[in-house]
């Protein structure tokens, strides 16, 4: 069963949660590195758990695992066996499990709410070269080395349990073919694509974001189309453009307004933080039916679309 479906056949709304690495930052990670989050998954598991558990209390229907930048060839360059970095990968959805599992254990917790998901998150090749380009998707490889680059990681994500994969800030409409057939070869498992995007109208490569959603409308196993990772004032427009191109839910969960800089791995710009509530109310009336934070956002943010939502 597609588990975005049974959830917004009894609820109006999935929530999802917001950044990781920001609240690991918080708690005074250092996250300057290749693997980036991922990385805290060798030094730190603990503090993802709470972090999970942060976003559940916060509201979210959905924890997405700190597998973003975990990949077999990115916990390679650190030395790792292939067989190591599988078990660092699936540990990302075990803990995650682990905190939803005794967040929902508590009888008050469960009120009014669904049963939190745990998404798998599968992050772009760009992600894996640690240089931006999962804000450009200028990529050099096929569409087959695509599939034999996230293969590894969709499976142990899988086999470990996920109740569906966070395919997500994918750059390029040709990654997101590459992962749909990648589906095909896990036929009981669902995922949701959302892009990057450069504006209110085209992903992060220039292509249109209307015609990702209609290339991505036939296929079964994704969940839902939309928007992470992308500035909130372009959200309205891409949501308006996916939902005319696509019958399937619409997620997005942007960062909160800052600009990142790839060469010095640093945010600037305004924040949208004291009105980003009032953003994801607007966001839901514009069609988003699965709606959260990305880089930057924190507990907070997710607390404030709860407050609407339930």
């Amino acid at each position: 069963m597609n588990p975005i479906e049974n959830i917004l056949e009894k609820f109006p709304l999935v929530i999802l949660d917001g950044a990781m690495a920001t609240e690991l930052e918080r708690h005074g990670c250092n996250l300057n590195d290749s693997l980036w989050s991922a990385t805290i998954l060798i030094e730190n598991p603990e503090l993802i758990k709470q972090v999970h558990t942060d976003y559940f209390k916060a509201g979210a229907d959905c924890a997405i695992t700190a597998s973003y930048q975990a990949t077999v060839e990115g916990f390679s360059r650190r030395g790792l066996s292939e067989a190591e970095a599988l078990i660092l990968i699936q540990k990302s959805v075990q803990i995650a499990l682990k905190a939803r599992d005794e967040f929902w254990g508590i009888p008050e917790n469960r009120s009014n709410r669904p049963k939190p998901l745990v998404a798998g998150s599968v992050g772009p090749y760009g992600a894996f070269l640690a240089d931006g380009s999962e804000y450009r998707g200028d990529y050099t490889l096929t569409e087959e080395e695509l599939m034999n680059f996230h293969r590894p990681r969709m499976k142990a994500l899988i086999d470990a349990g996920s109740d569906i994969l966070a395919c997500e800030t994918i750059p390029c409409l040709m990654e997101a073919r590459a992962i749909v057939r990648l589906l095909e070869e896990f036929p009981k498992t669902y995922a949701w694509i959302s892009f990057s995007a450069k504006d209110g109208l085209h992903i992060s490569d220039g292509t249109l974001v209307a015609e990702c959603a209609e290339w991505l409308d036939k296929y079964d196993q994704v969940a839902a189309v939309g928007i992470n990772c992308t500035q909130p004032q372009y959200i309205s427009s891409l949501i308006n453009k996916v939902h005319s191109h696509t019958v399937k839910p619409i997620i997005v969960y942007p960062n909160l307004g800052e600009q990142y800089d790839a060469v010095t791995k640093t945010w600037n710009g305004a924040s949208s933080d004291e009105t980003y509530g009032d953003s994801t109310l607007h966001w839901y009336e514009c069609g988003a039916r699965l709606i959260g934070g990305c880089c930057r956002t924190k507990p907070e943010n997710i607390t404030t679309i709860s407050a609407w939502a339930r």
